[in-house]
């Protein structure tokens, strides 16, 4: 209540003022001198007065409307006590007396602050009467200016006006002078290929005279400059065409620049892809046309109305190569193109967006956001043309590929067109990416055409060489590596750009720079290398080492004293007392004696080959090579090559191991495995019915067709004589070059694995598995026969007629037939001694023969202990005696442990002497013996102790063995 009414100031007055006009609502009374006294009188300690005003209740200190009396009377009891009121009056005294002091202190502590404002507010007064007079002077300054120029001013400005009105005249006069001249410097500008200036002057004259459309004058320039603009976007149309075949930065940036400020830059993309389909189809056909016109030889226009396809037929197979490298030129340029014009886009958009984000303000959003939707469309315009430009060239190449049949090429010129062929996938690889599937389709058609007709040749001439092969020993250094011929070149060579696919390996892996990086800037991958005929030595397409097929045929046909000796042996050739090698000079004679005797045991390690073994060795290079130009007939080239080793083989064992009376001996001389393979050879390969009647189906025909005559041994090969021990060098010679030969093609596995497709990979497993490996076992049957014939076992059965084995005391003498025997022996080892001064023979096979003649003489002593008619204990204690004697000289002959059927002799001996119960067990156990063994050791038996009711059981146990085996 006192609060309000003394805080509440109307204005800027004095306190006494602002007192007395405080309404009565506000300030029920104001406090009377006695009682201000009284309030003086009150204690003034601040605390004790804070108490009081702190005692005051909240309700007095709310809003202005509040009626303090009616609380006051609100707030009395029902039964009213004077004392009672008089103590609360004091104490509403007290509490007023104690707000009166306090805001009596705190207006005597603001004086000094009030009189202070008062003064700055009569002072800012002062100041604005000052500023009004000095207003009114300024307008009324202003009044007598307006007065005295308002004329002047008007005619100044009618004047300039005017002035104005005529430069805008004069200047619009003399831009219509020159845009009637503009179509003069829009000529010159087309002329000097400066499309972006024409067009940009085009442009500008257009804007110019819808300026001044309102002339007359005007209407017709303005149809006119449309006119040349088309004309423009014509020229720029052929500018853009030009692209195509001869990519130019400079020109090809002023043609992209002309066609932005036409805003058809997506336009400009499509008719560039137009072009480009076009270019190819015009490149090809124009080459083509060129080559079949040229060796046509007349200027007959018939061939300009054929189409491309029929007009591929036409290629001659001299002009076929040199066309196809052509055709591969030229369309590169036009790839080449392509990619360059990508190139330039790439760097174009870098460089754009570089400059973007640095002076990227906001202003030019609009223009920013339509820049980027012109590049990605052109991007992916770009990037969708690669895939359909590979596409057209692929079906144009397609084309010429199959419109010529390319069985009877050359070999050399086969690979060639392979190469091409492979360069060109190479090209198309880094392109696009693509895996050329029609370009791979096209190609091995032809090549598996080809390739049949090219193995019919080869097969044919490979029985040639067998029939007219001596098996002489064919002289080769000790570290001799098919990698060295030149067919196998290509395995070695690391893979690069620059070099032709046929001589990269097929698991290298390219490092170096693309085609295109690396042809950017000029140069073609398809240019036929110039020196690639220079040198002869390095030539992977050279035939055999020798200048030409013809020269390899006579080559092998002559057969004198070194005829299967080719040069690149004889380069191979070291001394081995000197270790240099020979001058080209050598003459022939020397090489004759050299042959002779520095290639015998000298070279211990030296492989065992012969001339057709290096020819077919150097034949699987070359089908290598054609399996790894083009992978995808990789299946029928090593199914070639395998009937190759598969004829050289059954060759081999048709000369030198075929013999039915030795395979009926059911000693098994050859394996099931070995068996299962030959008659697979002769069904599949070998034609039988060559000398039968030629009428016949044409279906047996086409079968015959695929199959090759059986070879027949050279009349100059003879098996026959003992002194060479029935033509053992030749028969080393022709089994080891076989083994030499699985050899090779066990190195050559990893190889063929990797280019084999997996679904053909079992046929190679089983290859291996059932033929190759199958090599080595052949000299078992081959060398069988040597055996058989070098030991007379038939003279020693006779020997053996003679002795009498009946003797009553023990001998201490062995029979005279054991010292013919080892006497055969020893005339065995000195005429294996003499064959190996001819040629080297493998321990294998040193082996495999003491085997085979140690085998059949055991079973000739069992052959001739069952001869025997009468018998006794001294005598079986003599054939103990004649074998152990056999066994002992044996063994200095021979390094061969254990010795071969040893137990097979002795266990027969030692049978004699079984009782009948151990006998009859004996006999069911040892079935490698015949029945004629058995039933002569039960018969020499009887008497001494078996009896016939014995015999006659043992004899009965006999025949049940036997007649399964009947």
């Amino acid at each position: 209540m006192y609060s309000s009414g003394y805080l509440m100031l109307p204005g800027l007055r004095s306190p006494q003022e602002s007192v007395h006009d405080l309404s009565p609502i506000e300030n029920l009374r104001i406090p009377s001198k006695e009682e201000l006294r009284e309030s003086r009188e009150e204690p003034t300690d601040p605390q004790a007065q804070q108490e009081i005003i702190n005692s005051i209740e909240e309700v007095y200190f709310s809003s202005d409307s509040f009626d303090i009396v009616k609380y006051e009377l609100e707030r009395l009891p029902p039964v009213l006590s004077l004392q009672e009121l008089e103590e609360y009056r004091d104490k509403l005294k007290q509490q007023q007396a104690a707000v009166s002091k306090k805001v009596a202190d705190l207006i005597l502590e603001k004086q000094p602050a009030y009189v202070e404002e008062l003064e700055r507010v009569t002072s800012l007064q002062t100041g604005l009467q000052l500023a009004a007079v000095i207003c009114a002077n300024g307008r009324r300054h202003l009044n007598i200016a307006k007065e005295g120029f308002t004329q002047t001013s008007l005619g100044l400005l009618a004047n300039q006006r005017k002035r104005q009105l005529l430069i805008g005249l004069l200047k619009s006069l003399r831009t219509i002078k020159t845009l009637q001249r503009t179509d003069v410097r829009l000529s010159e500008m087309l002329e000097e290929e400066d499309y972006p200036g024409a067009i940009q002057l085009c442009l500008e004259c257009q804007k110019a005279a819808s300026t001044f459309k309102h002339y007359s004058c005007i209407s017709e320039l303005n149809s006119k400059l449309q006119d040349t603009l088309e004309q423009i976007e014509e020229q720029l149309d052929v500018a853009l065409s030009k692209i195509c075949k001869n990519f130019d930065i400079s020109h090809y940036t002023k043609v992209q620049q002309a066609y932005r400020l036409l805003g058809k830059t997506q336009t400009a993309m499509d008719q560039l892809h137009m072009h480009f389909t076009q270019a190819i189809h015009n490149t090809v056909f124009q080459v083509v046309l060129g080559y079949v016109e040229l060796c046509a030889g007349n200027t007959d226009t018939k061939f300009q109305k054929l189409q491309y396809k029929d007009l591929c037929t036409h290629i001659t197979s001299d002009s076929y190569i040199p066309c196809l490298a052509d055709l591969c030129k030229a369309l590169w340029e036009v790839m080449l193109s392509y990619y360059r014009t990508m190139q330039w886009h790439e760097n174009h958009d870098q460089d754009e967006t570089a400059t973007v984000s640095s002076v990227s303000d906001g202003s030019n959003v609009i223009g920013t956001e339509e820049n980027s939707f012109d590049r990605s469309y052109v991007k992916k315009k770009l990037e969708h043309g690669l895939s359909r430009i590979w596409q057209d060239v692929q079906l144009k190449v397609k084309t010429y590929l199959l419109g010529t049949d390319l069985s009877n090429f050359k070999y050399d010129d086969f690979i060639f067109v392979l190469d091409v062929i492979s360069r060109l996938m190479q090209v198309g690889e880094e392109f696009c990416g693509s895996k050329s599937e029609v370009l791979q389709e096209s190609i091995r058609k032809q090549s598996v055409n080809y390739f049949k007709t090219y193995h019919r040749t080869r097969l044919e001439e490979l029985r040639m060489f067998l029939e007219n092969e001596t098996w002489e020993l064919c002289p080769v250094k000790s570290s001799f590596s098919i990698l060295q011929l030149h067919e196998f070149k290509f395995m070695e060579q690391s893979r690069s750009p620059s070099v032709s696919p046929s001589k990269q390996p097929a698991s290298a892996i390219s490092t170096a720079v693309t085609l295109f990086e690396q042809y950017c800037n000029g140069g073609n991958p398809f240019e036929i290398q110039a020196d690639s005929k220079d040198d002869e030595t390095e030539d992977v397409l050279a035939s055999n080492g020798y200048e030409s097929d013809e020269q390899e045929k006579s080559a092998y046909q002559e057969y004198d004293s070194d005829s299967d000796v080719p040069e690149e042996l004889k380069r191979d050739y070291v001394d081995e007392q000197t270790g240099d090698a020979p001058m080209k000079s050598v003459s022939r004679e020397t090489l004759r004696s050299r042959k002779r005797s520095d290639y015998n045991l000298n070279k211990v390690n030296a492989p065992i080959l012969t001339n057709t073994t290096l020819n077919v060795v150097r034949l699987v290079g070359k089908y290598m090579q054609m399996m790894n130009i083009l992978k995808p007939i990789a299946f029928d080239v090593i199914h070639f090559m395998s009937q190759l080793f598969d004829y050289y083989l059954y060759a081999v064992y048709t000369f030198f191991g075929r013999n039915d009376t030795f395979e009926s001996t059911g000693l098994g001389l050859s394996s099931s495995r070995l068996r299962t393979t030959l008659n697979r050879i002769q069904e599949s390969l070998i034609d039988l019915e060559v000398s039968a009647d030629p009428a016949g189906t044409l279906t047996a025909a086409e079968e015959r067709k695929e199959k090759v005559p059986s070879p027949h041994l050279s009349h100059l090969v003879v098996l026959t004589s003992g002194n060479s021990l029935y033509g053992l060098a030749e028969r080393v010679v022709a089994t080891e070059s076989l083994v030499f030969l699985a050899e090779q093609f066990e190195f050559l596995q990893p190889h063929l694995d990797a280019v084999m497709p997996a679904a053909k990979k079992p046929f190679l497993q089983q290859f291996y598995s059932q033929t190759v490996s199958t090599a080595s076992e052949l000299r078992k049957p081959v060398y069988w026969i040597v055996a058989a014939k070098a030991i007379d076992y038939e003279q020693m059965l006779l020997l053996m007629t003679n002795v009498k084995w009946d003797v009553k005391e023990i001998m201490s003498q062995h029979n005279v037939y054991v010292d013919a025997l080892l006497k055969e022996f020893e005339e065995f080892n000195r005429r294996l001694n003499e064959v190996s001064k001819r040629v080297r023979i493998p321990l294998p096979v040193s082996n495999i023969l003491w085997e085979h003649c140690i085998r059949l003489a055991n079973r000739t002593l069992v052959e001739g202990y069952a001869n025997v008619k009468k018998c006794s204990n001294e005598g079986r204690a003599l054939m103990q005696l004649d074998f152990q004697q056999f066994l002992m000289k044996l063994e200095k002959l021979t390094d061969i442990r254990p010795i071969p059927d040893k137990e097979f002799v002795e266990t027969y001996i030692k049978a004699y002497y079984l009782t009948e119960n151990d006998m009859e067990r004996w006999i069911k156990e040892h079935r490698e013996y015949s029945t004629k063994h058995l039933t002569n050791l039960v018969n020499v038996c009887l008497g001494s102790h078996i009896n016939k009711k014995a015999r006659q059981k043992l004899l009965a146990a006999i025949d049940d063995i036997d007649r399964p085996k009947r």
